[in-house]
């Protein structure tokens, strides 16, 4: 998508989304990160790479991120990718229905991505591990930290990248 339809597309789910909804983010392109202003961002298709304009800062995606009325959303991103997003905190996962109810009632906002702060390779073995994890997932429910965690050594073992995990800061997570 150019620049115009990511911001158009969470411009609208900022719009339509209610608390009830859940909403799953899922970015599959280039990022930069600008070491000496300690930023990151996203690059879409009609990103120049000469004109900082043309991108999307990490920033803008926490601001829309934020305004998102949902119960739960989930940003999954492969790229090279800010970790400044991310405010790591730990949790264990339960498959008890128990403990999704308890995870569920708060308000989440997590996030995964491929990378930190290192660019990855086109060939995306992120993405292939992570459908196949959707797909052979055998719970009835599975946290996105559970996600993360079946994807980690898979993704580790068969490429240099570091995928990350965690809560995107300053938009609303209520540890759900």
């Amino acid at each position: 998508p150019t620049r115009s339809d990511v911001i158009n597309a969470l411009e609208h789910l900022s719009e339509v989304v209610t608390e009830h909804d859940n909403v799953l983010v899922f970015y599959a392109g280039h990022g930069v990160w600008d070491k000496q202003k300690d930023f990151g961002y996203w690059l879409a298709s009609d990103a120049n790479i000469k004109d900082k304009s043309s991108w999307i800062p990490n920033s803008t995606l926490k601001d829309y991120l934020g305004a998102i009325k949902s119960k739960h959303t989930l940003l999954i991103a492969d790229a090279c990718f800010s970790g400044s997003i991310f405010k790591t905190r730990g949790a264990d996962a339960s498959s008890l229905i128990m403990k999704f109810n308890e995870l569920y009632r708060d308000k989440s906002r997590r996030a995964m991505t491929s990378g930190n702060l290192s660019t990855v390779p086109d060939k995306s073995v992120f993405v292939e591990v992570l459908l196949k994890k959707l797909e052979d997932n055998p719970d009835i429910f599975m946290s996105s930290r559970l996600l993360f965690s079946r994807m980690f050594e898979p993704i580790s073992n068969n490429t240099h990248i570091v995928p990350q995990f965690g809560v995107i800061q300053d938009v609303g997570d209520e540890g759900g």
